[in-house]
């Protein structure tokens, strides 16, 4: 089996695999059940703080989103492209986005590099490693005719296959490229980067923002704060959430607030 080279290393003290099931989003905070669904405090419980979201380890750690810093910038251009820069080196221009020479025209992709990548695998699992689907008689990765190589990449205890090629890059630059080519491939299968990957809104649901609670509907939940028709939990809530109550929260708190004065 051929570890990453880095994957040797002895992780540092604040990490862990994580390895084991994957936590609930839900938080109990001080007594209280707080999640994604409408309605806020009056859901469950009241609520006496913010509620804590946990952070995902382990492979549910592999499918949260990259930062901007960690997400690079590979220039695509055309053939024509291409051929006007070699046929007049001065029509090309050192890019600000990604450092590299070429037409300023160029279209550029984002992705995620090596270093971001392993580092995501380390936090997840540590332990991860990868190996290459079929071996030559001395041990080492072998291509097969399109000079692609396959490998099984491990994260967790879980395997999955992956696809890596040069580029048409040829020598040592070829084998570690043909290498985290295929380890963006096989990670990708666990969810990693899977935003970039796709070229349209992957998740129509969450593009679209929700709308946020109208300045009448956040004047009647006052109303009743004031009115003493909330509970204290209730209160903290409206107070320090008031810039993020949705709609759909404030018309479900509404009602539950009207049910309760009538009775």
């Amino acid at each position: 089996m051929i570890r990453h080279p880095h994957a040797h290393l002895a992780p540092a003290p604040s990490r862990t695999s994580g390895c084991g099931p994957i936590p609930s989003r839900l938080s109990q905070v001080s007594g209280a059940i707080v999640g994604p669904s409408k309605g806020g405090p009056f859901l469950r419980h009241d609520m006496s703080k913010e509620p804590e979201l946990t952070k995902p380890t382990g492979l549910a750690l592999l499918r949260e989103p990259f930062a901007p810093n960690q997400i690079s910038k590979l220039p695509k251009p055309s053939k024509a492209q291409t051929e006007q820069v070699r046929s007049d080196f001065k029509i090309g221009i050192r890019c600000k986005d990604c450092g590299a020479w070429h037409h300023p025209a160029v279209v550029h992709l984002d992705y995620v590099g090596h270093a971001a990548l392993t580092d995501r695998l380390l936090d997840a699992d540590p332990n991860w490693t990868w190996e290459p689907v079929a071996t030559d008689d001395h041990g080492l990765p072998m291509t097969d005719a399109d000079g692609g190589m396959w490998i099984r990449l491990t994260v967790c205890g879980m395997t999955r296959l992956g696809y890596g090629d040069a580029q048409g890059k040829a020598g040592p630059d070829a084998t570690k490229e043909r290498i985290g080519d295929a380890l963006r491939n096989a990670a990708m299968r666990f969810g990693a980067a899977l935003d970039l990957w796709h070229k349209g809104v992957l998740h129509e649901a969450e593009a679209v923002p929700k709308q946020l609670a109208s300045d009448e509907q956040l004047a009647a939940l006052q109303e009743y704060a004031d009115a003493g028709v909330m509970t204290d939990g209730q209160k903290i809530w409206l107070e320090k959430a008031r810039d993020k109550i949705t709609a759909d929260e404030a018309s479900y708190a509404l009602e539950k607030l009207k049910e309760k004065e009538s009775k």
